[in-house]
């Protein structure tokens, strides 16, 4: 069966992102990277103003809204077709993104959890909505790694995400496992090899594994230096059925994609 996953270019609009070449703060250099990402093939752009990684600080509202808003208008004059997600936990900057460019994708770390008015704002606006899986903050999240089973647990987590979705209106989400968010390196690599179990969920399956510690770390490398691995691990989760690869590396993720379906 052809594989038809879709590729979200990640951008990262602040200074603090683990890998440094995905930093671009500047709107105009933001929108040249989007434009290279479009045409190496990604399917749609997430935008991120505000740095979720472990251990990181998140910034205010008014610092994310002030990185974002100009490369939103950049997008919206000069690349009104594209289809842009924003990764973002607060709902004002939902409303405040969708104000100034019309639908969007909602890419949202807590799952709903760090506002509690995400997901009716999702709902009233129709927006489709990548559901992550975490526990914790930031500062807090890698001491909460203890699962009896990580797979069962994800289930139900999302099961009853699902409930809360329904009753807040939101019509099309899709399930993010939360790669590195809450998992040990060991944890990581056993979510990666049983991701088809996630499939009786009956969702679309998004993942961002992109360059992440898990791979590198144990290697003794940094970020920079995985690209190839990435694309193991990619190769990996495509074959275990995901919808959405989040990548920093568009061009090589379409690749994969293409040479599995010519392969089978």
């Amino acid at each position: 069966m052809e594989i038809r996953a879709k590729i979200m270019g990640i951008v990262n609009l602040n200074e603090d992102s683990y890998f440094a070449a995905s930093r671009v703060p500047d709107p105009s250099d933001a929108l040249r990277r989007i434009e290279q990402m479009l045409a190496e093939g990604a399917d749609l752009i997430d935008l991120g103003a505000c740095s979720t990684r472990p251990g990181s600080i998140p910034i205010d509202e008014k610092t994310e809204w002030a990185r974002l808003q100009p490369v939103l208008r950049q997008v919206r004059n000069h690349l009104p077709n594209v289809t842009c997600s924003i990764d973002t936990f607060r709902s004002n900057i939902v409303e405040r993104a969708f104000d100034e460019i019309g639908p969007i994708w909602v890419n949202d770390i807590s799952a709903g959890e760090d506002d509690p008015k995400m997901l009716s704002c999702v709902g009233r606006l129709n927006l489709p909505y990548v559901a992550m899986h975490k526990r914790g903050t930031p500062q807090t999240m890698q001491q909460r790694c203890q699962y009896d089973d990580l797979l069962q647990e994800l289930i139900r987590y999302f099961q009853e995400f699902d409930i809360k979705s329904q009753y807040a209106g939101i019509a099309h989400w899709i399930v993010d496992p939360g790669f590195g968010f809450a998992k040990t390196v060991e944890q990581n690599v056993e979510l990666l090899h049983r991701l088809d179990e996630l499939q009786v969920l009956q969702h679309e399956i998004l993942i961002g594994i992109s360059r992440k510690s898990f791979i590198y770390k144990p290697l003794g490398l940094g970020p920079e230096d995985v690209l190839a691995q990435t694309g193991e691990y990619h190769r990996i989760a495509l074959e275990k059925g995901v919808s959405y690869l989040r990548v920093h590396d568009v061009a090589p993720a379409k690749e994969i994609i293409n040479n599995l379906n010519i392969n089978k």
